[in-house]
C-alpha cells in the first residue's frame, strides 16, 4: 500500500470554510502522539525512513499502532509505503522495540480535525511547537497509480484555495527536529 499525501502550511479557518463550501463531511477530531524510533543497525534520517508507535486518542478511548514508513518514492509529494497494524498494548510495544535495540528519538504530538472530500481524506493539524498545517491524502495500492493520485490531490488542494507549489515534503519529526536545532 502506497500513501500519497501532500501537506502544506495553512490557517485553518480559511481552510475549515473552503472545505464546508466544497461539500466535506467532517470525520471527527482526533488526538495523536507519535513516539518515533531510531533503529541500532541503520540510520533512519539517512534511509529517509520511519518507525513509530502511535496513540490515538478519541472520545476517551485509546488507540496504539505500529507503523514503518518507507522511504518517499518521488519528490512532488511525501509518498512512501507504508505497514501499520494496531497493537494491543502501547507499552508493551515499547518494550519490544527496546528490547531489540531501538530507541526513541522523539514525540510527535498533534490534534486532527479530519474531513472526507470525495475520496480524499483531508486533516488540519494543529502540530505542538509547529503550527497549523493541511494534509490532504489517498491510498493506491501499486506504485503505477501514484503520478495520477498525486495530480487529483494537487487539483483538490487548489480547489480549497491551497497552492500545492508550497507543499512540504519534510515530515512533522524532520520539522520538529530541525526547528530544536
Amino acid at each position: 500500500m502506497f500513501e500519497v499525501e501532500i501537506k502544506v502550511r495553512a490557517d485553518h479557518a480559511t481552510v475549515r470554510e473552503a472545505l464546508v463550501d466544497a461539500g466535506a463531511n467532517p470525520l471527527g477530531t482526533i488526538r495523536q502522539v507519535d513516539t518515533y524510533y531510531e533503529a541500532p543497525h541503520r540510520d533512519f534520517a539517512a534511509t529517509d525512513e520511519a518507525l513509530r508507535i502511535r496513540r490515538e486518542h478519541r472520545h476517551g478511548e485509546t488507540t496504539v499502532k505500529l507503523t514503518y514508513k518507507g522511504p518517499k518514492i518521488d519528490t512532488e509529494s511525501k509518498t512512501r509505503e507504508e505497514a501499520e497494524t494496531t497493537v494491543g498494548d502501547g507499552e508493551t510495544a515499547d518494550a519490544i522495540l527496546r528490547g531489540l535495540g531501538f530507541e526513541p528519538a522523539a514525540t510527535v504530538e498533534k490534534e486532527r480535525h479530519r474531513y472526507r472530500l470525495d475520496e480524499y481524506t483531508v486533516t488540519l493539524d494543529d502540530v505542538t511547537d509547529l503550527g497549523e498545517f493541511v494534509e490532504i491524502e489517498t491510498d493506491v495500492k501499486s506504485e503505477d497509480a501514484v503520478e495520477d493520485a498525486r495530480e487529483k490531490l494537487q487539483s483538490r488542494l487548489s480547489n480549497v484555495g491551497l497552492d500545492p507549489a508550497e507543499s512540504i515534503r519534510t515530515s512533522y519529526l524532520g520539522l520538529l527536529l530541525d526547528a530544536s536545532e
